[in-house]
């Protein structure tokens, strides 16, 4: 190992630590305050009651942990957005699990809880999991009402993806675990099963003091809505559990009785290691995202050893392509190379830099793994399309329009990985939240935007410049370097990873060494969903 490896390594190990140290805090939700008020009401927290749900020992992800973070915080702030998602086992069948956290805002939805919400259904839709509803909520957080009630994709989504998950014999269970208030009422009884947690679960449309106020009449909330009540008089709830823990061990029974049904087939075979320790992945990443790298060292830490047969190897260098397995599954990858290029003709490339022939090479391997159904990876480290009057002339819209639009109509499951930059066009060619990736995922060394900071604060001060010209003012070099400094600190501040997943442009902010098995886990998914459509790539402009 040289001294430039070991630089690397030190260097994301830190950030790693500091993302650990992040993650720890947020997995406290409102605080350890509130977790013990919950025991003291004999309730378990969010977090609690998955680790229970889910098999022991079992591999999970966990979806949008970073979803909220250092937003709101004119109202508190919303760790996690308020609710727990995880991917895991139970009963040995994957599932999708969301437990609203009690202890932020008592479960109360804001717009990023929504959102959440949202892509947990929308992962259990794509790929035909059973999805489990932990529910303890008090609904809609009532000062940011108007962004999360009428649009869309706003609160009453759910619902209707209650209802599409139901005729599509997608298996929903909930289980209310405390409060199920107005609008949220729906979410578990449009489920399968409804289990209710006596004198602590409480489902109604309007609250006790609601009721007073409406009708005038008075009334305690567990006989307007309790266990017994909706078990043994409306019928609206299907079980009653007498805890937490005979709530979960009734859903695990649930789950374990579910039949089986035909898998999408995508291939696996036995697994092997890479070809180099996962410990060694970081050192072979750099420390600077200007820093150029061969993208192949990556790639070898992250497929089976052995496995990689490269796809038109010396033709349109600055995208690597090529079959391989991860974990024994069979997968192509779409990879930006972040190292110069010399072409056949002697001209150098920039790296990470999409030219007309990657995007031609890349379209056409994408339509292969289509025809083969073979799963897609995307490793993104990408500042864009080649522009020029050289590239412009020879027609790179057209090239890039063609990638686009074969991953736009690409139907195998596609997994993005956000290794380094991810940047304007580049970042829908290479399968950004916008292309619907089965999961995307960022390394802390990652950063999302049209550009970067240093570029937009050069494209901005030409256009001031241009500004000041016209008016005849004289250009201050003190100004013009203040201008230059606010912008790029601005930019740099709304690049990074945990920006972008606290807003949910990716699914988390991983440890590199993770990536095989987010992957694998991805496609185990996936491969629950036998309907594969087929491919289409529409007009094109050749």
């Amino acid at each position: 190992m040289d001294l430039t490896f070991n630089k690397n390594e030190d260097f994301h190990k830190t950030s790693l630590a500091e993302l650990r140290q992040k993650l720890g805090r947020i997995a406290q939700g409102g605080g350890k305050e509130k977790i013990a008020k919950l025991h003291e009401k004999g309730k378990w927290s969010a977090r609690e009651r998955i680790d229970y749900l889910l098999d022991p020992k079992s591999r999970h992800i966990e979806i949008g942990a970073l979803a909220g973070e250092d937003m709101y915080q004119e109202h508190g702030g919303c760790p996690s957005a308020g609710v727990v998602v995880v991917i895991g086992y139970i009963q040995k069948r994957l599932c999708v699990v969301v437990a609203n956290d009690a202890t932020v805002k008592a479960g109360a939805w804001f717009p990023i809880t929504a959102k959440k919400n949202l892509r947990a259904q929308e992962i259990a839709m794509e790929n035909h999991l059973p999805i489990i509803y932990l529910v303890d909520s008090a609904g809609v957080y009532l000062p940011m009402q108007d962004e999360i009630f009428p649009d869309k994709e706003h609160f009453g989504r759910i619902f209707r993806n209650n209802a599409k998950m139901s005729s599509m014999g997608i298996t929903q269970i909930a289980a209310i675990m405390g409060s199920c208030v107005a609008g949220g009422a729906y979410l578990p009884i449009m489920s399968d099963e409804a289990i209710m947690v006596d004198k602590t679960g409480s489902v109604f449309l309007a609250g006790s003091y609601l009721v007073k106020a409406a009708i005038g009449e008075s009334i305690d909330n567990e006989t307007l809505g309790g266990a017994t009540t909706h078990n043994s008089i409306s019928g609206v709830a299907d079980y009653k559990a007498k805890d937490d823990q005979d709530a979960l061990d009734r859903i695990r029974k649930v789950v374990g009785s579910l039949g089986h049904k035909p898998k999408a087939g995508f291939d696996r075979m036995a697994a092997t290691e890479p070809a180099y320790p996962k410990e060694e992945l970081l050192g072979h990443l750099p420390t600077s995202p200007a820093t150029p790298y061969d993208m192949r060292n990556i790639i070898q830490g992250l497929i089976d050893q052995d496995s990689w047969i490269s796809y038109k190897e010396d033709y349109g260098k600055t995208i690597l392509t090529g079959y391989a397995r991860i974990e024994g599954w069979a997968v192509g990858i779409v990879a930006n190379q972040r190292s110069i290029i010399k072409t056949a003709q002697g001209e150098m490339q920039m790296g990470g830099v999409i030219y007309s022939d990657s995007a031609d090479k890349a379209t056409r391997f994408i339509a292969n793994c289509n025809q083969k159904r073979i799963p897609l990876v995307f490793l993104q480290d990408v500042t864009g399309f080649m522009v020029g009057s050289k590239s412009e002339h020879g027609g790179i819209i057209k090239d890039g329009a063609k990638m686009v639009n074969a991953v736009a109509n690409s139907t195998v499951p596609k997994f993005t990985v956000v290794v380094g930059n991810s940047f304007g066009a580049g970042n829908y060619a290479m399968c950004g939240k916008a292309f619907d990736p089965r999961l995307i995922v960022a390394w802390p060394s990652a950063q999302l935007a049209v550009m970067g900071g240093k570029a937009a604060s050069q494209v901005l001060w030409q256009i001031e410049q241009e500004r000041l010209i016209k008016k005849g003012i004289a250009i201050d070099e003190v100004v013009k370097d203040k201008m230059i400094q606010e912008i790029t600190e601005r930019y740099e501040s709304q690049t990074t990873p945990i920006y972008a997943a606290a807003r949910l442009w990716t699914d988390a902010v991983i440890d590199p060494r993770d990536t095989r098995t987010w992957i694998s886990l991805g496609i185990e998914a996936a491969n629950q969903n036998p309907d594969v459509a087929p491919f289409n790539m529409g007009v094109l402009q050749v």
